[in-house]
């Protein structure tokens, strides 16, 4: 399934497109709450302060674009409310958890330190991947003239993504080997969430 042919079927109905929003807010909110629960309380620093912040205000933003679909309301993340729930919720916290395994088993690491460099790993691959999804969303959104638009986002993100690297390159010098395993693993949960949207959508 295409994720663009998905996309166009979203994007042309307004109340698939309320439920889309929110799924993105979602998981902009989940993204965010992992990144806070990773911190250490002595050593967080200004990077993953700011990134936390920006997550959040994306999850923010996403939500706030709903307004303009009027009797789309979506007032939680309760399943009737987004897209695949299911496989929504289920496809960061298995991100997480299927790293923290590779982590322990590659590098015999445990406690706060495995909590950092799974935040490095997890949070890496979602930026690789929001650096594909949100650009072909806008060409769709701009394709329908839609009022809603994503480019800040974009902005956000690519400068999230030298933020990692360069926090991996100070945490490993083999970060590439590392990475390169969680993009593979969260290409696997991607494609299964893009099924699940598409089962939803009767794409599939």
């Amino acid at each position: 399934m295409q994720l663009s042919s998905l996309l166009n079927t979203i994007v042309n109905n307004d109340t698939l497109h309320a439920r889309w929003l929110n799924t993105l807010s979602l998981m902009e909110n989940t993204g965010a709450r992992k990144i806070s629960a990773s911190e250490d309380p002595q050593t967080v620093t200004y990077i993953i302060l700011k990134h936390a912040a920006e997550e959040h205000r994306h999850a923010f933003y996403l939500k706030k674009q709903i307004e303009k679909f009027p009797g789309s309301s979506c007032p939680t993340y309760a399943g009737q409310y987004l897209l695949a729930p299911a496989y929504s919720k289920y496809y960061l916290n298995q991100l997480d958890v299927q790293v923290c395994r590779y982590l322990k088993s590659e590098l015999n690491i445990s406690g706060a330190e495995l909590r950092f460099a799974a935040y490095l790993l997890v949070t890496y691959a979602i930026e690789v991947r929001a650096d594909e999804l949100y650009p072909v969303y806008q060409d769709v959104l701009d394709a329908v003239k839609s009022k809603v638009n994503v480019k800040s986002i974009i902005l956000e993100e690519e400068g999230h993504l030298e933020e990692m690297i360069n926090q991996l390159q100070q945490f490993s010098p083999e970060w590439e080997k590392h990475a390169a395993v969680a993009v593979k693993i969260e290409t696997v949960l991607f494609n299964s969430w893009i099924n699940g949207l598409g089962e939803e959508l009767g794409q599939a």
